[in-house]
C-alpha cells in the first residue's frame, strides 16, 4: 500500500467537514493535496446547489448512467465498435471538421499530443521549427516543456502581458517564427480574448511574416458570443485549429485539430508514432459527439448568464465589506472568469467547503491559488446548474461565504 492510500484510509474521503472555523483548518490542513481534493469533490457531490458540476469529481457509476442515459439518437450504438480510429472516430472527425469549415480533422487522446503534431508539421511545410506563443500559453505554463523536449520545437515569448498578442508586437517580433500559436481564450490570464478586429490584424500580421497560424481552441467553442460570429468563421482565420471535446463540452477527454487535408494526413501518421493509435476509443469518442450535440448549443446561453452571475458575484463581494476584491474580466468574455480575493488560499478553500456542506450551496468548484502575498484565485464556470441562479441568489451565497472567513479589515 502507497503512503497516499494509508493517509486516504487514516483519513476517510467522506468523513463530514463539520466543526468550527478552527477545527476544518486544521483538518484540511493536515490533508495532502490528493486527499483535499478528494474532500473538496465528495462535499460538492453532495451540495443541491452549484454553479457548475466538474464531470471529473463524479463517479465511475454515475459516468457510465450518463453516457448510457445520453447517447440515444446521437450515434447508432448498433454498429461494431471502433478499431484504430475507424467508425465512431472517424464520425466525430467529419464533424468537427464540418463545425470548424476545414477540410479534415483527426481526433487524438490529448490536447498535448495533437497539438506537438500539428507544429511540427508545420514546421516541416515552413523550414522553421520557431513557434511565437504567450508566455501564459498552455505549452508554455502546464506541459514541462513539450514543445522543446520532444517535439524538435522552439518556442518564442510574444508577450507576458495579461492579454493576446498585438498586431504590432507580432510584427516587431525580433526574430522570424514559422507558425503564430493563438490560445483562444488565454486561459491563465483570466479567459480573455481580443475584439475581432484585433485577431483579425494579428493573423494578417503573422502572415505578413510568413508564418502560419494555429488556434490553441481548447475553449473555442465558447468564442462564438464575444466575437459574434460562428465557429468557423472564427476557425477560418487560422490555418489549423485544436479543440478539446471535454472543456466547455464535459466529454470524458480527447482532442482534435483541423486544417487542410494534406497536413490532417501526415498529423495522422505522426498521431501513430506519438502513441495516438489507441485500439479503442468509443467512450471518449461518444462523449465528445454528446458534447457537441447537447452542451455545444447551449454555450451561448452559459456566458450570457456567466455575465450575470459575475455582475452579482462582484456587487455581493462589495456589499459584504470585502476589502479588496476582483472578478475579472468584470465582463466575462466566455462562461469562465476568474475571482480574487486577499486571503490565504487555505481559508478561502476551508470557507467554501464549511458553505457547501452546511447549506448545501457552493459557489466556487475548483482549488484556489496563491496569488501573491495574502492573495489567491480562483477559477468560475457557469454552466447548466447555474441558469438555475439569480442575481440575488449569487448575493446571498457571496455573504454567506464571506461571513465564514476570517476578519482582515484590519
Amino acid at each position: 500500500m502507497s503512503d497516499t492510500a494509508a493517509e486516504t484510509e487514516k483519513e476517510p474521503a467522506n468523513q463530514p467537514v463539520g466543526g468550527t472555523a478552527e477545527q476544518v483548518t486544521q483538518e484540511t490542513a493536515e490533508l495532502s493535496p490528493e486527499q483535499r481534493f478528494e474532500r473538496r469533490a465528495v462535499v460538492w457531490r453532495a451540495a443541491e446547489r452549484v454553479l457548475w458540476r466538474p464531470g471529473y469529481q463524479r463517479t465511475i457509476r454515475e459516468l457510465l448512467a450518463w453516457l448510457n442515459e445520453s447517447a440515444e439518437g446521437v450515434y447508432d450504438l448498433d454498429r461494431r465498435a471502433d478499431m484504430y480510429g475507424d467508425g465512431i472516430v472517424e464520425t466525430l472527425e467529419e464533424r468537427v471538421a464540418g463545425l470548424l469549415g476545414k477540410e479534415a480533422a483527426a481526433f487524438f487522446p490529448t490536447g498535448t499530443m495533437a497539438q506537438q503534431v500539428a507544429l511540427r508539421c508545420w514546421a516541416g511545410r515552413t523550414g522553421n521549427a520557431t513557434v511565437a506563443v504567450h508566455a501564459l500559453g498552455h505549452p508554455e505554463v502546464h506541459e514541462r516543456h513539450a514543445f522543446s523536449q520532444v517535439s524538435g520545437l522552439r518556442p518564442a515569448r510574444v508577450t507576458d502581458l495579461p492579454r493576446l498578442p498585438t498586431a504590432e508586437e507580432i510584427r516587431d517580433f525580433d526574430e522570424p517564427f514559422g507558425a503564430l500559436m493563438l490560445e483562444l481564450p488565454l486561459r491563465d490570464a483570466g479567459f480573455v480574448l481580443p475584439s475581432w478586429e484585433e485577431l483579425s490584424e494579428v493573423t494578417e500580421a503573422a502572415r505578413e511574416r510568413d508564418a502560419v497560424v494555429h488556434f490553441d481552441g481548447a475553449r473555442l467553442w465558447d468564442c462564438a458570443t464575444h466575437f459574434g460570429r460562428s465557429l468557423d468563421q472564427i476557425a477560418d482565420l487560422a490555418d489549423s485549429v485544436y479543440v478539446s471535446f471535454y472543456k466547455s463540452l464535459g466529454g470524458f477527454g480527447g482532442a482534435a485539430i483541423a486544417g487542410p487535408k494534406t497536413l490532417i494526413d501526415e498529423a495522422k501518421a505522426w498521431r501513430h508514432r506519438y502513441g495516438g493509435m489507441i485500439l479503442q476509443q468509443f467512450p471518449t469518442a461518444l462523449a465528445a459527439l454528446i458534447g457537441l450535440e447537447r452542451e455545444l448549443p447551449r454555450l451561448p446561453e452559459y456566458v450570457a448568464h456567466a455575465r450575470v452571475v459575475a455582475a452579482a458575484m462582484r456587487e455581493g463581494l462589495a456589499e459584504a465589506g470585502v476589502p479588496w476584491a476582483r472578478v475579472h474580466p468584470e465582463e466575462p468574455h466566455t462562461h469562465q472568469f476568474q475571482v480574487w480575493l486577499p486571503y490565504d488560499p487555505d481559508a478561502l478553500s476551508n470557507a467554501g467547503l464549511r458553505q457547501a456542506e452546511e447549506t448545501k450551496t457552493g459557489l466556487f468548484a475548483q482549488s484556489w491559488v496563491r496569488g501573491g502575498p495574502g492573495l489567491a484565485f480562483t477559477e468560475v464556470t457557469v454552466a447548466a446548474p447555474g441558469l438555475e441562479w439569480t442575481a440575488d441568489d449569487v448575493k446571498a451565497a457571496v455573504r454567506d461565504f464571506v461571513e465564514r472567513l476570517p476578519d482582515v479589515s484590519g
